[in-house]
């Protein structure tokens, strides 16, 4: 084990942190209208008496913001977390299905599955994760049959105050950072360099999405509207949801 320098931390947080907003920018740059309309329920905007295209519009670009930049930083936040780990206890990127990360600690290895937060999945999801733990488990076992494994879901924000699950281990917060550097103040050690050039990063950004609210908004317009500037509900409604013939 090696004392975990904050140095190192920072460094790798301003050198990469630009990947996290070249992929915000990319994001947003992929984004169709006509993609997004056919995933929106146009009913909705009907009832709740939605009458200009801003309103549509805006709502439609800043829905596909919160839930892709969620995804991009919580893989940008898994990236980090391995780098940590591997400074510490020589951890490493697994190869295994389902597996983000893994190390061995006082004669035990340990296999780390990395979200976001706590509540990142449904019943479905987190039975998958308790398959792959197991399926994990299992391979690593073929060549070392006495292998002490233990799984844990790490999350990098929120908390769990029960975190011994059964089959796995929840760490959560400082829970999850303290547990893959040995170092209980990490958590709060890394906001601070997040913010490196975050200023310029955002102005790029908030370019971008000018640019994509103003081309969405001309192309709704000459689609579904009518001469007079009012939404025609009718061929919108067509759009998405009439049956191919």
């Amino acid at each position: 084990m090696e004392k975990l320098n904050v140095r190192d931390v920072i460094q790798y947080v301003e050198q990469n942190i630009g990947i996290f907003h070249q992929k915000r920018i990319q994001s947003l740059d992929s984004l169709k209208l006509s993609d997004v309309l056919k995933r929106k329920n146009p009913y909705l905007y009907k009832a709740k008496n939605v009458l200009t295209l801003g309103e549509i519009i805006k709502g439609i670009v800043d829905a596909h913001i919160s839930s892709s930049e969620e995804g991009i930083f919580g893989d940008w936040l898994e990236g980090l977390a391995i780098f940590i780990n591997g400074k510490v206890y020589d951890g490493m990127k697994s190869g295994t299905k389902g597996i983000d990360l893994e190390f061995e600690l006082d004669a035990v290895r340990y296999i780390v599955s990395i979200k976001s937060g706590p509540n990142w999945g449904n019943s479905s999801q987190i039975k998958k994760m308790i398959a792959d733990f197991k399926s994990a488990k299992i391979t690593l076992r073929t060549s070392n049959s006495k292998l002490n494994i233990v799984a844990v879901n790490g999350c990098c924000y929120g908390r769990d105050n029960k975190p011994d699950k059964g089959d796995y281990f929840k760490y959560c917060g400082q829970r999850f950072w303290e547990f893959i550097s040995g170092d209980n103040n990490l958590y709060t050690n890394i906001i601070e360099p997040l913010g490196h050039n975050a200023k310029v990063r955002n102005e790029e950004f908030e370019k971008s999405y000018a640019q994509m609210i103003n081309k969405f908004t001309k192309e709704f317009s000459n689609q579904f509207c009518d001469d007079n500037g009012n939404i025609d509900w009718e061929k919108l409604v067509q759009f998405n949801s009439a049956a191919q013939i």
